[in-house]
């Protein structure tokens, strides 16, 4: 059976409002008050927790790698109280999922997000059941660009990993598909732009209208 993977922070939704908060949260109870913007910051939220930290950090000229360690799991906590408060799915997101499983295709998530949140956030969404299988952060124990995520997601699926792709946002959706030795196809309408062509992904898409187009041009 032919696959396609989707990433989900600023792939499937954009929930870099609701992970900045959280992470500002931390930097509040530190004295720092709000260190990081829900929009020029959206980037580096896509990039994890502990990518905010570090630049919150970095930006105060404060704290070191013990206190990310700290903060990490007060900002999952943070984040898991109010997981999808501002958070959207990206325009024509599960219309080109339905689209790909009308023409015959699996779909599943593999994402760095922990699984209980990530399945937390499918669910405020309210698209769970459309995807056949899930693969978090501490799922296995390894996690993206290590392409053992994104092949077992294929596998849950009943899935072909020779026949597979990946939809993503980052260089390190980018890397995982290189490393599974499968096209990798990154969204343009994220914070990074058009600069994910210089990541030379296979494909790139404007639009979640052109994603069932763009797959079917990949010939899995």
């Amino acid at each position: 059976m032919r696959s396609v993977i989707f990433d989900l922070d600023g792939t499937l939704a954009d929930t870099s409002r609701d992970l900045i908060a959280a992470a500002n949260s931390c930097f509040r109870d530190l004295g720092l008050g709000d260190v990081l913007d829900p929009h020029a910051d959206a980037e580096t939220a896509f990039r994890g927790g502990r990518a905010m930290l570090t630049l919150g950090f970095e930006r105060t000229g404060s704290h070191g790698e013990e206190e990310i360690d700290r903060q990490y799991p007060r900002l999952l906590d943070a984040y898991g109280e109010a997981i999808c408060v501002e958070t959207q799915l990206y325009p024509g997101a599960m219309d080109a999922v339905e689209r790909l499983k009308g023409q015959g295709y699996a779909v599943g998530i593999c994402t760095n997000k922990p699984e209980g949140l990530a399945i937390d956030l499918l669910d405020a969404l309210g698209i769970r059941d459309a995807f056949g299988a899930l693969v978090g952060a501490d799922t296995l124990p390894v996690r993206k660009p290590d392409p053992r995520p994104f092949s077992d997601c294929v596998r849950r699926l009943g899935g072909d990993p020779g026949r597979s792709c990946l939809v993503g946002d980052t260089e390190t959706d980018r890397k995982t598909a290189a490393a599974a030795g499968v096209p990798s196809i990154l969204v343009a309408f994220g914070p990074s732009g058009d600069r994910v062509n210089a990541l030379l992904p296979e494909a790139t898409i404007a639009h979640f209208d052109e994603l069932p187009g763009t797959v079917e041009a990949l010939a899995l």
